[in-house]
């Protein structure tokens, strides 16, 4: 029986702030992915603005990037031991108060700080998945955890064109006073409107974990996201991989005979768990280079021979579509892995972003084919994105789920990064002359597009190698996990 029954309200009996939970936390998904997209429009424009270097300026990304990734998996253990709620308005509260910081200066170090502390709205995701299903019954649990895992897709598509035109026509700082109060409103609402969940891991936190996981995480995303730009022979990128091999090895050690570890790698392991950990990290590698090619091929100059010139605004606006077909088939998403199992959902979204970049090979030079192949990539991510939190959520114990789903999100973001390197090598190495600047040629662009697609197609057959329902080894007890045979029926699961 799944934990949470015991505690559940009778039928009827919830109240108008109970059924606002999931807007609220959606809400805060949206928030969160928008938080991390504003940044974006004023790249070109922050040296002239803060006096500081391109390079930088570029920390700005790379900060939120590597807080995000350190404390999504931090967080979230916190918040299965102390209390997802608390730990949910903590991460909002850290993600106001860094926009408040970047909106009262424009000293580009308390700028890259503060966007270090915007950083912990990574977490919000996993952390709302988790309350989503300590909360819900099982007939409104997959609709739900499929809209909040499309809130990264819809804030995205969404963040961009609202910073452009803020940015365009208003002066910088008043693009994070507006993020500053519509984070103050997300801890409210959420303050308002979600219920603490009684469900709780109980014991002392890991703090030699959380310090060797964030070592490892810095050392191997830094050496990731500044490769193209160190060079990838340079020490200091080769040093960086090499400390993070020796720091992630010896943090492994330490989590296997740990009490109460950081994440738990034996459920890592296992291959339900493991493999849907392989499935995200290629989803998210995948996904993520239909964003930042789109935004550049469409901005490219009409000279290229293959660009269409356009500004960021109308760039923006060319992504929006693709925020509105995953909001729209979220339900969808949850439909199919209610009938076919999550699984078969992954499979067939990473089957369809594959699809979308075919479509991107076949035309980037027209308008509507670039918004077309995009919104198909789109909807691939959503049928992908929205399947991983439902595989772990059948695959853990209740009292792990915020942890789980905070290591299936960072291995997406470990895939993303990766994502953003490889194009960049791409581009740099296929590049022609235009107007005496260097610019990537059309090639080199089809050339990202295959190999996403072709990371797609992998991410595709990975889904398919995780075992089906009827081979789940993890079960809800009333205290802990059950570990069961393989194929063992009794005492299942309730699936998510």
């Amino acid at each position: 029986m799944d934990q949470t029954a015991a505690i559940r309200k009778p039928p009827g009996a919830n109240t108008v702030r109970e059924r606002l939970t999931v807007p609220v936390l959606a809400f805060g998904g949206i928030l969160m992915a928008v938080m991390q997209t504003v940044v974006v429009p004023l790249l070109p424009d922050l040296p002239r603005l803060t006096g500081a270097s391109a390079g930088t300026v570029s920390w700005m990304v790379t900060a939120t990037l590597l807080s995000g990734a350190v404390l999504t998996p931090v967080l979230g253990r916190a918040g299965d031991m102390y209390g997802k709620r608390r730990v949910l308005m903590a991460a909002l509260g850290l993600m106001t108060a860094g926009s408040v910081l970047c909106a009262l200066t424009s000293d580009i170090a308390v700028l890259i700080a503060a966007r270090t502390l915007s950083g912990a709205a990574a977490a919000v995701v996993p952390l709302s998945i988790s309350i989503l299903r300590d909360e819900l019954p099982p007939e409104r649990r997959g609709s739900a955890v499929a809209l909040m895992s499309s809130t990264v897709g819809i804030g995205a598509a969404l963040g961009l064109p609202l910073a452009a035109v803020i940015v365009q026509y208003a002066n910088w700082h008043t693009m994070f006073w507006v993020t500053s109060a519509l984070g103050a409103t997300g801890v409210t609402l959420v303050a308002w409107a979600v219920r603490e969940s009684p469900v709780r891991e109980p014991g002392r936190f890991d703090v030699p974990g959380a310090l060797g996981l964030a070592a490892g995480l810095v050392c191997l995303l830094l050496g990731v996201s500044q490769g193209g730009q160190w060079g990838w022979g340079s020490g200091r990128v080769v040093g960086l991989f090499a400390a993070a091999v020796a720091v992630l090895a010896l943090w492994s050690w330490q989590q296997l005979r740990a009490e109460r570890p950081l994440v738990d790698l034996r459920l890592v392991g296992r291959p339900r768990v493991g493999l849907s950990h392989v499935a995200a990290l290629l989803a998210g590698f995948a996904f993520y280079a239909n964003t930042l090619v789109t935004a550049q091929l469409v901005q490219a100059p009409e000279a290229t021979g293959y660009g269409l010139g356009l500004s960021i605004v109308a760039t923006g606006l060319c992504l929006l579509p693709s925020g509105i077909v995953m909001l729209l088939l979220s339900p969808l998403s949850a439909r199919i892995s209610a009938a076919r199992g999550p699984r078969v959902t992954l499979a067939l979204g990473s089957a369809v972003i594959a699809a979308g970049y075919a479509v991107r090979i076949a035309d980037s030079r027209e308008l509507w084919m670039i918004i077309t192949g995009a919104t198909v990539v789109a909807i691939g991510t959503t049928l992908a994105y929205s399947a991983l939190p439902t595989l772990i959520l059948r695959a853990v114990p209740a009292e792990q789920t915020a942890s789980a789903n905070g290591v299936n999100v960072l291995m997406r973001t470990i895939g993303q990064a990766g994502s953003s390197a490889a194009v960049a090598a791409v581009l740099v190495h296929h590049t022609s002359l235009v107007g005496g600047a260097p610019a990537p040629t059309l090639h080199g662009y089809l050339l990202a597009f295959a190999m996403a697609g072709a990371v797609a197609l992998v991410a595709a057959a990975a889904a398919l190698c995780i075992p089906g329902d009827a081979d789940q080894d993890v079960t809800d007890g009333p205290d802990r996990a059950r570990v069961r045979t393989p194929g063992a029926r009794e005492g299942a699961m309730e699936g998510a």
